[in-house]
């Protein structure tokens, strides 16, 4: 594709420029914009995706932190009325100020590499605010996004986001898609808040403690991450296997033991 404008990728800000027609087409036909949405576009690079999101939806705010981007994007862009441009590191952006009223945001863009997982969590703070989000990250990252009890990747930020969100792989993108080429391969996946959260608990917190201690100590027994909240007595009134890893436990598993804790006033 034409570049919108010159620039050199910069190692810092995990810089891969999406330069595939296809896949760019495949990514605006999975994400579907549509008039009258508010859609945030974060990273958006040399606008790859950005002009045919303006095309369709006719409004767009953008968030990019390089300055050079910032300036190409608003010299490209400035005389559309319906572009916004954040010039700022989107981890400090504070989504609330840009709706009003429930899951009025739809949140896309290719996420820098170095910063995925915490932009994720920081997301999260305004999940009902949010309709849904497409992310094009690092297929290691959306595999562990989606997975289930007993996979691998199934970990902490498994259970975190399908806590709050419903989870969809949706294809694969190769690294010749990009200029320059990444060593890795990334993925497109859509995250879409729950309405009705699936396992709700009553401690969000330490429902939070409890996966993040259980984790820390994946290769020891479900027991182990345990026996600092409850005696033995109490554990063995749990209604999961406690000589399970805690990889093997499902969302469900993990909500209904946080409960429990909470019942028995632990801390830890």
């Amino acid at each position: 594709m034409k570049q919108g404008f010159p620039h050199r990728a910069r190692k810092r800000f995990g810089q891969n420029f999406l330069q595939d027609e296809h896949i760019i087409s495949r990514i605006v036909d999975a994400i579907k914009p549509d008039e009258g949405q508010v859609l945030i576009e974060i990273g958006p690079g040399l606008g790859a995706i950005t002009a045919p999101l303006l095309a369709r939806s006719g409004k767009l705010t953008v968030v990019e932190i390089d300055r050079d981007l910032a300036s190409g994007l608003r010299a490209r862009y400035s005389t559309h009325e319906g572009f916004t441009l954040i010039e700022s590191d989107v981890l400090k952006v504070d989504f609330s100020t840009l709706c009003q009223g429930q899951r009025c945001l739809r949140i896309l863009g290719n996420l820098p590499y170095n910063i995925s997982t915490p932009l994720l969590f920081h997301l999260l703070q305004y999940r009902d605010l949010i309709s849904d989000m497409v992310f094009m990250l690092q297929l290691e990252v959306v595999e562990r996004l989606a997975a289930g009890p007993g996979n691998p990747d199934y970990g902490r930020l498994s259970i975190m986001m399908q806590y709050h969100c419903r989870v969809e792989k949706l294809f694969r993108v190769p690294p010749h898609a990009f200029n320059p080429q990444p060593k890795v391969e990334s993925a497109i996946v859509r995250l879409t808040p729950w309405a009705t959260l699936p396992c709700p608990v009553n401690n969000y917190a330490l429902f939070e403690q409890l996966v993040r201690q259980a984790f820390s100590q994946r290769r020891k027994t479900i027991r182990n991450t345990l026996k600092h909240w409850l005696d033995n007595t109490a554990l063995d009134k749990l209604p999961v296997d406690l000589s399970l890893r805690p990889e093997n436990l499902s969302l469900a598993d993990y909500a209904r033991i946080a409960d429990i804790l909470d019942q028995h006033g632990s801390t830890h």
